[in-house]
This record gives C-alpha cells, sequence and structure tokens, in this order.
C-alpha cells in the first residue's frame, strides 16, 4: 500500500460526515508505518477504545470506513477467527460494525465483520506478527494469494458498506 496522508485519509471516509472525519483521531506516526506491509491501514481511537478506522487503496482511489467495536462478551473468550485474514485468536477478534454510507446509514443501519481487534491482518498474514500457536491454518496458498484473499474480503466488506 502507498504511503497515505492524514488530508488523504479524512477525505476518504465514505461513512461518516466530513465534520465527524475532521474530528477522528488519525494516527500520528503515518511515517512510521511499515506501508510496504500494509494491505491496509487500521487503528483504534487511544481516546474511544470502542471506536476503530481502517483506510484502503482500492481501485486507485482512498477510502476509509469508521468501525465501532464490542469490548465485551463471552465469545471473545474463545478462539474465534477473523473474517477478513483468517487468523484465529484467543480473544484477539471483535465484532467491528460499520454505520452504512448515505442514507441508510443515516437510518440507523450497519453492517458488521469479525475482525483482528487490533486491525494488523495485513501483518498477521505476512508472519510479522505472531498470533500465537494454531493461528494460521496450514494452506498451500502462495504469500501472495492470501493477501489478495484479505484484500479482496476488505473490498467485499466495504462494498456492503457503500452499497
Amino acid at each position: 500500500m502507498k504511503p497515505l496522508t492524514e488530508q488523504e485519509i479524512r477525505a476518504a471516509f465514505v461513512n461518516c460526515t466530513k465534520g465527524e472525519a475532521k474530528r477522528l483521531t488519525v494516527p500520528r506516526d503515518l511515517a512510521d508505518r511499515p506501508w510496504e506491509d500494509l494491505d491496509y491501514l487500521g487503528w483504534r481511537d487511544p481516546q474511544a477504545p470502542d471506536r476503530a478506522y481502517l483506510a484502503v487503496e482500492l481501485d486507485g482511489r482512498p477510502q476509509a470506513l469508521a468501525l465501532r467495536s464490542s469490548t465485551s462478551g463471552s465469545w471473545q473468550a474463545r478462539r474465534s477467527m477473523c473474517t477478513m485474514c483468517l487468523t484465529t485468536h484467543s480473544g484477539g477478534v471483535s465484532l467491528m460494525v460499520a454505520p452504512k454510507a448515505g442514507r441508510a446509514g443515516q437510518q440507523g443501519n450497519s453492517v458488521g465483520a469479525y475482525m483482528c481487534s487490533d486491525l494488523a491482518c495485513s501483518l498477521y498474514v505476512r508472519g510479522k506478527r505472531d498470533a500465537g500457536a494454531g493461528a494460521r491454518m496450514p494452506e498451500t496458498l502462495t504469500l501472495e494469494e492470501k493477501i489478495g484473499r484479505t484484500v479482496a474480503n476488505l473490498a467485499a466488506f466495504i462494498a456492503k458498506v457503500t452499497g
């Protein structure tokens, strides 16, 4: 993924108002992120742990989503799988809910997916971050195919939010 600036990220939000995008917390360490290893940039708001965000470049243009996560629930104690990168975690997967874009979102409609709580799918797929024993199922796919699957799953999620 090519590095994104704070301005590009704020302008890319598809499911919140321009005012909300202007007020949300963007990571201060954008220059220090491992962009060459990221399929998308994901982060949590340090002042509001239930808020998370992601930004990705799809079809040559940045798109970003505002998300809410569940921070409680007994399902987090058992092993769960991220629907984006297919990494399993013990307590490291959260239900991330995105308001739909446009009128549907204004009416309260949303889309959810179980995702890595730290939004580091790219790093898990590449083996740069370890989720523990048994986190990655043995597969015959190449790294490029796994990356492609993660990007396709994310694109499908974004399509549900914007559609």
